[in-house]
């Protein structure tokens, strides 16, 4: 491809060589040069790729694309100009691949709880009903035939456009994504129109910490701007962010909610429990009227399910898809049930932060167990609110903690446990608890030190595959961890 054709779209300078030249990639890290690309400089958090114009050169890359001056231009390429290169990577990116986005129906779940379990349920909905779906969020990339985990919710500009590229060439007719703040940010989804975009909810989250937003009012606008970019909203009435994160929305909206009128409104709650089993079932009314029955649990499925629901009727879903779609939900590391015996229920939940942890100890209180035991820990070098909110809400709503690891990176797990008690004395000191450090340990105690009647929540890491301590990932998979140790006890 000419480097013309990759600029289309750009507002860029021609700095020097010729638009004529033939390119064979585009890349972001010189690791992945081999001969023919386009090297793009991106003005990181740590570092600025810039400084690697040259090598990237030296290696055979045949045009740069560039924001700012380099010291000296290297001799025998082509140098483009352009105000942001993240917004040019992500132009190029589609261009190369010849614009897959608009040959799929493209639906963005943003929102600050809920996107990976409303995704789901929006992809169980539309797969019910025939459709061949695609999706990429916080439990990886996915399609018939293809999963592959990844490192950001929304994955840079160059990789989401290679996927598309992947999806459409499998067939896929739809994808479902979720569309994180920071990959609004920072350009990862320019040029994508969503047909439909979905609202969760908001709450203080990703705010403060290295690479995060500075305050809530930026991260709630970032959130806003899917809605400069669909053709149709799908909100939650009821979230009091709702109308300031619409503020400037160039979409037409659909409503769904609990306590507002709204276009699809839930009523007439009422919960199932059986062994293994925590559900949830309602009536919609408003624009529709139907019985539902989740195969989750707590009034958070019910938005959820409503997202869900919404989607499926504005793209013109049969009833009996969407009855099928969310009867058959299950979503790993989202109130993921480990049946390992009839005596408890231990469940794997994300929940990673303090709205999240409020909300499923709220939903779970509901069905009466004996007990809440809940497992977590908190990540490193991330920001010690987190640690406070959920040491707090945790302290108050469950009746036994175990303290341990999450992923803490460059932090020490004991530092960690000791902010988390910062949050546990806000919130009730006299919450019986044990500080169990490494995470293994501290599931093996949960279940050796199980009750009649208890609910054991594992909250923090959910479909994660890994451990990270200082910087070294190691396996690490809860699931198969809590149903191994099952069977080396022999547990019944």
């Amino acid at each position: 491809m000419k480097l013309a054709q990759l600029a289309e779209g750009l507002n860029y300078t021609l700095v020097q060589g010729s638009l004529e030249e033939e390119i064979t990639n585009v890349r972001y890290d010189t690791r992945a040069i081999t001969g023919g690309e386009v090297f793009v400089c991106i003005c990181g958090y740590s570092r600025d790729s810039h400084d690697m114009a040259a090598q990237a050169v030296e290696q055979g890359a045949k045009a740069l694309l560039i924001q700012h001056d380099l010291e000296q231009l290297p001799e025998g390429v082509a140098v483009l100009k352009v105000e942001d290169t993240k917004l040019g990577l992500a132009l190029m990116s589609a261009n190369f691949f010849g614009h897959p986005a608009e040959k799929m129906t493209m639906i963005g779940v943003t929102g600050t709880k809920g996107k990976t379990t409303t995704a789901h349920m929006i992809r169980s909905v539309l797969t019910a009903a025939g459709r061949k779906v695609g999706m990429v969020g916080t439990t990886g990339v996915e399609y018939p035939g293809f999963f592959a985990e990844l490192p950001n919710t929304t994955p840079q500009s160059y990789e989401l456009q290679k996927y598309f590229r992947d999806m459409v060439d499998a067939g896929c007719d739809t994808l479902v994504m979720e569309v994180s703040s920071q990959g609004l940010m920072n350009q990862r989804v320019a040029g994508i129109h969503y047909q439909i975009g979905v609202f969760t909810n908001l709450y203080l989250d990703h705010v403060g910490g290295p690479g995060e937003h500075k305050t809530f009012e930026e991260y709630r606008a970032w959130k806003g701007e899917l809605f400069k970019r669909c053709d149709v909203g799908v909100v939650n009435v009821d979230d009091p962010n709702t109308e300031a994160l619409l503020e400037g929305h160039t979409c037409r909206l659909v409503t769904y909610g609990m306590h507002k009128p709204a276009d699809f409104q839930a009523d007439d709650l009422r919960l199932a429990r059986a062994e293994n089993f925590l559900g949830i079932c309602f009536h919609v009314k408003g624009q529709e009227q139907m019985d539902v029955k989740v195969n989750m649990p707590g009034e958070f499925s019910v938005y959820n399910s409503l997202a869900a629901i919404a989607v499926g009727r504005v793209l013109g879903l049969p009833h009996q898809a969407i009855h099928d779609g969310l009867m058959n939900i299950s979503v790993k590391g989202r109130v993921e049930m480990v049946p390992i015996s009839k005596h408890f229920t231990i469940l794997i939940d994300f929940a990673h932060n303090e709205s999240g942890t409020e909300s499923l100890l709220t939903s779970l209180r509901a069905y009466h167990p004996k007990r809440i035991v809940c497992l977590f820990g908190c990540g490193g070098d991330r920001s010690k609110l987190r640690r406070y909110g959920m040491g707090e809400v945790a302290s108050k709503l469950a009746d036994f903690l175990i303290l341990t690891e999450d992923n803490n990176r460059f932090e020490k797990v004991e530092d960690i446990i000791a902010d988390i008690h910062k949050g546990i004395a806000k919130g009730n000191p006299d919450v019986p608890y044990v500080e169990i450090p490494d995470r293994e340990e501290a599931i093996h105690y949960a279940i050796d030190h199980a009750q009649e009647g208890d609910l054991i929540c594992v909250i923090g890491k959910g479909h994660e595959t890994y451990r990270d301590r200082m910087g070294v990932k190691t396996p690490f998979l809860e699931r198969e961890i809590i149903e191994n140790y099952a069977k080396q006890i022999g547990l019944e």
